[in-house]
């Protein structure tokens, strides 16, 4: 194994700026997962979407896989009143986007993206609602929502 005698700022600066940008996208992502973390155990859905308009600058200009329609698609819901936060989701270099937004202005928020959307790329968007669940939990025998009541 090579050592060099350069501090940690100096080695650094040695790598190329792109292999900078990448390790510095994992890192604050990193912190923001955690910090979103408490967000939802503190229900701070205002500081939650913080962090999603965080990851999606993030993932724009230091990962470089968002573009021009997702931008704008974020772009569009974060100026709806009612949006707490809007980032690209999926693997990037287009797709969707993932916003989080209260459910009274849901009709307001799928109207202005999608006439927003349509004027500035010419296409047409399907926006999906949809509304978070438990999440996992164990289930037996009769609580299976698939098995019914039966037991034959």
């Amino acid at each position: 194994m090579a050592r060099h005698n350069l501090s940690g700022a100096e080695y650094n600066q040695r790598r190329p700026q792109i292999v900078r940008k990448r390790c510095r996208h994992v890192i604050t992502e990193d912190e923001r997962v955690l910090k979103a973390v408490r967000a939802l155990e503190e229900q701070d859905v205002s500081l939650f979407g913080n962090l999603m308009g965080e990851s999606h600058a993030s993932q724009r200009d230091d990962f470089e896989v968002s573009c021009d329609e997702l931008d704008l698609m974020v772009e569009l819901a974060v100026r709806v009143e009612g949006v707490y936060g809007a980032r690209m989701t999926g693997g990037g270099f287009g797709g969707c986007t993932i916003n989080l937004v209260n459910a009274e202005a849901v009709e307001d928020f799928q109207a202005k993206v999608a006439s927003g959307y349509e004027r500035g790329t010419g296409r047409k968007p399907e926006v999906y609602v949809c509304v978070a669940a438990d999440g996992v939990s164990r289930c037996i025998g009769d609580e299976l929502p698939f098995m019914g009541a039966s037991n034959a």
